[in-house]
């Protein structure tokens, strides 16, 4: 049989070998004391512990599935995403939101709040109402930390059982899904029932919370069972092969009927589809064309013949794809009217500077970013966009003083630390450039690359004794672990 403490330490295990890494200034919490996860009887983790355990899993998505890194589309999701947040009782906690492309219709929340949407979900809502649903129904999976009171299920479970049940619920849904897992690992069925059986049980738990988060952040709580009735007929229709949000997040009559009459007990409310929810799905159907010249076509199209839900979002998604496309001018006169009708949209604002940027129009871009910047001083998209292109203006020292206050408020965000290290070079500190990318490296997941890296930062002469030093333990710490990493695999 195997005991709760066991299970824990085996998470600890298991996080060594997942790229435990942090920007440089906070690489000594994330080695020094791992989480001691405590016992059944005792409380899980303390936010702090169950943060860097989320930090940890974040580092293992960004190394195996595609995190968008487009500054617009990632402060749509974190813009939407907490504000469900800040209507929960988690009000005030950190949370991480991100997409991944990815055409499947999937979502799953992680330790530590960190809770990924495939883009091939966002797609299929077919309201903001219903994303929005699904995001509380995730926020409610980390609120009630089911992802740690399942470990407490497993106390009955053999040794090989138990390592494979804990591997299922913190990347099954990156691997295949829980099924897919089981299937590799070779685990017996009554494992499998059991975990079915457990997460019906949080879904509805879920369900229940999370409609009440919609009602209070103004959302239209029955979005959820429609999209999740929805849902079930698809489950009807696919047969065995499910999307993986269906694997995941079983649907039952039951469920739908228990969300249904949850959601009717409130008043009913309208709301309608914000524009930013409209730009973001026209913004990832954009980039699901791989030939720019297929994404043009398919917006001129839907423009000739009305077939779209939103005029705007439709010319919106017309100009990425001209701009894509190196079409700068065609996609300048697509963009202005859309500026001049909403000048207070990011998504706006941000594409018509990188366009005139491309025209030659680089001092209208700037002041038309530093006036935004000016009017919302805490906008991720807008001080990247202008950082990147105080770079490309000659200008690295404006950008690198912008990025290094980012790192302190948004520290595991990997296009500061690319962006940083191009100002750190531009101004001749190339040690400090290649610890940047390093942290840059580590955050994709990369140890091999962020080891190189950190080599080349030693051999420059600029170093003083204080900060060789600190170079070498950072590059210590990647090498004990790629050393960890190849000892698993001898393992296996």
């Amino acid at each position: 049989m195997i005991h709760i403490p066991f299970i824990y330490r085996l998470l600890g295990v298991l996080l060594s070998l997942v790229l435990s890494f942090s920007p440089p200034t906070a690489w000594a919490d994330v080695y020094r004391n791992l989480p001691d996860f405590g016992s059944a009887s005792g409380s899980l983790l303390t936010p702090r512990q169950e943060k860097q355990l989320g930090r940890a899993f974040m580092r293992y998505v960004r190394a195996t599935q595609k995190v968008i890194d487009d500054p617009l589309l990632d402060d749509y999701i974190n813009t939407l995403g907490n504000r469900l947040v800040d209507n929960s009782e988690a009000r005030g906690t950190g949370f991480t939101f991100f997409l991944v492309e990815d055409p499947q219709v999937n979502a799953y929340a992680g330790p530590g709040g960190y809770i990924g949407v495939y883009t091939g979900l966002v797609l299929t809502t077919q309201s903001e109402n219903e994303l929005a649903a699904v995001l509380a129904h995730e926020i409610t999976h980390v609120i009630q930390k089911h992802l740690l009171r399942a470990w407490h299920q497993s106390e009955n479970l053999t040794l090989v059982q138990g390592a494979a049940l804990l591997a299922a619920i913190l990347v099954g849904s990156l691997a295949g899904g829980d099924a897919g897992m089981a299937t590799a690992i070779g685990i017996q069925a009554a494992v499998q029932q059991q975990q079915i059986n457990f997460t019906r049980q949080n879904e509805k738990e879920a369900d229940r919370i999370g409609i009440d988060i919609m009602e209070q952040a103004g959302f239209d709580p029955r979005a959820m069972p429609t999209f999740f009735s929805r849902m079930g007929r698809a489950n009807r229709a696919y047969g065995t092969k499910l999307p993986e949000f269906l694997r995941t997040h079983p649907v039952t009559n039951s469920r739908i009927a228990d969300s249904l009459g949850r959601a009717e007990a409130y008043p009913y409310r309208q709301k309608e589809d914000s524009l930013r929810y409209l730009l973001a799905r026209a913004a990832i159907r954009e980039m699901n064309f791989q030939d720019p010249r297929d994404a043009i076509l398919h917006f001129r199209t839907a423009l000739k013949e009305g077939r779209y839900r939103s005029r705007t979002a439709a010319r919106y998604g017309l100009a990425r794809a001209l701009y894509r496309a190196q079409q700068y001018d065609r996609a300048a006169k697509e963009i202005a009217p859309l500026l001049r009708e909403h000048p207070e949209t990011l998504e706006f604002i941000v594409t018509a500077s990188l366009i005139d940027v491309e025209r030659g129009k680089r001092n209208e871009a700037l002041a038309r970013l530093e006036q935004a910047r000016a009017r919302l001083p805490f906008s991720l998209p807008l001080r990247l966009t202008l950082a990147e292109l105080y770079l490309r203006t000659g200008e690295p020292r404006k950008a690198y003083d912008d990025l290094q206050k980012l790192t302190g408020t948004h520290g595991e965000n990997t296009r500061t630390y690319r962006l940083l290290a191009r100002a750190a070079a531009d101004l001749g500190r190339t040690a400090e450039s290649h610890q940047h990318l390093a942290t840059h490296y580590y955050l994709m997941g990369g140890l091999e690359a962020a080891r190189l890296q950190l080599k080349i930062a030693l051999r420059q002469p600029e170093l003083d004794d204080y900060e060789r030093a600190r170079i070498e333990s950072q590059l210590e710490k990647v090498e004990n672990e790629l050393e960890q990493l190849k000892k698993d695999k001898k393992k296996k």
